[in-house]
């Protein structure tokens, strides 16, 4: 009997922590990235994990790489803030578990650890087919390999998910965001009120424009616990910094999607300094303290629920099936528990478990607590960011 394999479709958090789940299960697993290298491009800068978050990579990593986890990650005060513009309290809301705030790039690099011979950049899936039970993957260079399961965990643009599910949508949130970031020193760091090293805090505008803050506190710089805890794993050191982003919608911004993703850190400093002219001056001082070499700009989009579909050897996970509104603080947390539970799911199978059984057990769970976490994103996102409904 041929080894049971998996291909992975994408390196982005979700298809890592899946890699790494499976080669701890003795499972053949080659992850095929279309960037060239890991920060190829700017994907943003803190995320927030929750306590299920947490549980799932101690579910896929193995010991040391969790330690290394366990030493960068922060703990901001649990609670979520609304602010007006002259800072002024108008929401809170405290969290009961515990939550983490740890930098993208570090954790997609613990991830990456130990899978060098099992991870390709530079090649872009482009198309699948079955045959049999069997899955062939077509690459981008014309090439194509065969696996037992194809997992899409190629984003919120995932080619999988186009030939799988061409029937599942991606929607504009209408909101346009830009994130940047503020080196926390003895300078900066007196800039910011107490109140606003919580999970998030959010300033918002009379026109419907906000502007959001978080802290990434490293317990300690991932260097140094790199050498200490995984030497081969090879983390830089990054410095604590508050992440900053500015949002609004569209139409407030009066230029293209395409125009705002052309302009450079200064041009989208400027954008955000004249949006807070008349704003506390604390917020002025915050925006000032953003380096523009960290900025760039995104549109917020979400899918859309859709009903369960026919199970084949092909199957999704994060982004690439419920891609949701960041405004739940979620996308990141529900792409780790994806992870963890399609690796356990895909051992059962090597145990003897019938693959389309499972994967269809699978894929319910997924629908039920992924999409559960999109219309919580989409709902929170109308509330606090003004954007769209989702489609019915």
């Amino acid at each position: 009997m041929s080894r049971f394999t998996v291909i992975v479709a994408g390196a982005g958090l979700g298809g890592l922590a899946l890699a790494q789940g499976l080669r701890r299960r003795g499972i053949d697993v080659v992850v095929y990235e279309r960037d060239s290298a890991v920060d190829t491009r700017r994907q943003g800068y803190r995320l927030h994990l929750d306590a299920a978050a947490r549980h799932a990579l101690q579910r896929v990593l193995p010991p040391p790489l969790r330690a290394l986890f366990d030493a960068t990650a922060g703990t901001p005060k649990p609670r979520f803030t609304v602010l007006d513009s002259a800072l002024n309290e108008r929401f809170t809301q405290d969290s009961a578990e515990p939550a983490f705030a740890v930098d993208r790039l570090t954790l997609r690099r613990i991830l990456l650890t130990g899978l060098d011979d099992r991870v390709v950049f530079g090649r872009a899936v482009s198309g699948f087919r079955t045959e049999g039970d069997r899955i062939v993957v077509h690459f981008a260079d014309g090439d194509s390999a065969g696996a037992d399961v194809l997992v899409g965990a190629d984003g919120i643009n995932s080619v999988v998910r186009q030939h799988y599910l061409p029937h599942a949508r991606i929607v504009d949130t209408g909101v346009r965001q830009l994130y940047g970031a503020i080196p926390l020193n003895a300078r900066t760091r007196n800039v910011f009120d107490d109140s606003m090293f919580g999970i998030f805090t959010m300033i918002a505008g009379t026109d419907g424009s906000f502007v959001g803050v978080a802290p990434v506190e490293f317990p300690q710089d991932p260097a140094t616990a790199a050498a200490r805890l995984v030497p081969a794993a090879t983390l830089p050191s990054v410095p604590d910094y508050m992440t900053c982003s500015f949002g609004a919608r569209a139409e407030w911004f009066g230029t293209t999607e395409q125009a705002l993703r052309d302009l450079d850190g200064d041009g989208l400093k400027d954008i955000v300094t004249a949006a807070v002219r008349t704003w506390h001056p604390r917020l002025r001082e915050i925006v000032a303290a953003c380096d523009p070499d960290t900025m760039f700009a995104l549109p917020l989009r979400t899918s859309v629920p859709i009903p369960a579909w026919p199970t084949t050897p092909a199957t999704l996970l994060g982004d690439a099936v419920h891609a949701m509104s960041p405004a739940a603080g979620s996308g990141a947390c529900t792409a780790l528990r994806d992870a963890a539970d399609l690796s356990e799911t895909l051992d059962s199978v090597v145990a003897g478990r019938d693959l389309r059984s499972a994967l269809h057990d699978y894929e319910q769970r997924l629908i039920e607590y992924g999409f559960a976490a999109v219309r919580t994103g989409a709902a929170n996102g109308r509330r606090f960011l003004g954007q769209n409904p989702l489609p019915a």
